[in-house]
């Protein structure tokens, strides 16, 4: 009877039997040392393979090009340093890398402030927003080879928008494309019509993830509309200036195919920037050895000016998940 009382027995309150504690502190042991919720490296394999067979293995392919005579039939030939000797001396190269440069500036300075007043404006609760914004974001739905064809009939001197209009904007023939200074903003036009809506939508995302307690506390302090902006919204938007700035240049570096819908580095090679160029020297002339030289140091100004944005910026000692905080 004794035995049976103190087999039955409950445990003192507020302890659990060791046979019980035991496989709990173990289970919390090893997912201690495993990482809790961190995959292994196996779940990271299939996108790495893609990583090395789409983007790196490409551009060691054309790196190695770059350095032979290759018309893309037969069978490179080492040429050793020729096509860079040639780069270096070309004058249209350098013509192609400064209207690349000039093209990138323009279209930062010209699309961030017009894209991040837009996406402060679309983070509102404004009066009919909503459908403003589906239909201001309608260019992001399109290609840019349709697009680029759309505005190559508008800005048709014989039966586009633009012989009726050319004359405002000082062609008087209405032959935008004709002229150098009018093909150039005519791309530099277009390509903000198109991607303003991209950069938009990422500000849009950023203005919307600042907490509105901060206005809230800054409208009691007695800060209006335009205090709030450069005290609030822009500081707390560092992040994401950053992020659209990085990928606004890369965009505007490496755009292509407007122009060569638009002007085809024309008139003359006065529209040719550095990506047109390749084409050119690799599809049109059948100089693939030059054009591999052309796209490596494209990559390289492309990759350097990219790590600078983002040292300069201070965006990679950024560790707060709040933007600005």
């Amino acid at each position: 009877m004794a035995d049976a009382a103190t087999s039955g027995r409950r445990p003192a309150r507020g302890r659990r039997p060791t046979r019980e504690r035991r496989p709990a502190r173990e289970a919390r042991q090893s997912v201690g040392r495993a990482g809790v919720g961190r995959p292994g490296v196996v779940w990271a394999l299939p996108g790495a393979l893609f990583f090395v067979f789409f983007a790196v293995a490409p551009m060691v392919l054309v790196g190695a090009l770059a350095f032979t005579d290759w018309d893309g039939i037969g069978t490179p030939s080492w040429t050793g340093m020729s096509n860079w000797s040639r780069l270096w001396d070309d004058p249209e190269t350098h013509q192609a890398i400064w209207l690349s440069l000039i093209l990138t500036v323009l279209t930062w300075v010209f699309q961030t402030p017009l894209a991040l007043l837009l996406g402060v404006w679309a983070a509102g609760r404004q009066r009919n927003r909503a459908v403003l914004s589906a239909i201001f974001f309608l260019p992001l739905l399109g290609s840019s080879v349709a697009l680029a064809l759309v505005w190559k009939s508008l800005l048709d001197p014989n039966f586009g928008l633009i012989a009726d209009i050319g004359p405002a904007l000082g062609f008087a023939d209405g032959d935008l494309l004709g002229s150098s200074k009018g093909a150039f903003g005519a791309i530099l036009f277009v390509t903000a019509w198109q991607f303003i809506p991209l950069h938009t939508l990422i500000y849009q995302g950023g203005a919307r993830a600042i907490p509105r307690s901060l206005y809230d506390a800054a409208a009691i302090d007695g800060a209006g509309t335009v205090r709030q902006f450069f005290s609030i919204t822009l500081p707390q938007l560092r992040n994401t200036i950053v992020t659209s700035s990085v990928i606004m240049v890369v965009g505007a570096l490496t755009f292509f195919d407007t122009v060569l819908i638009l002007t085809k580095g024309g008139p003359g090679t006065d529209t040719t920037i550095v990506p047109y160029l390749m084409y050119k020297n690799g599809f049109q002339a059948f100089d693939l050895g030059y054009a591999s030289a052309v796209a490596t140091i494209l990559v390289v100004v492309a990759t350097t000016v990219s790590l600078l944005l983002v040292r300069l910026t201070g965006f990679a000692a950024m560790r707060s998940t709040r933007e600005g905080m």
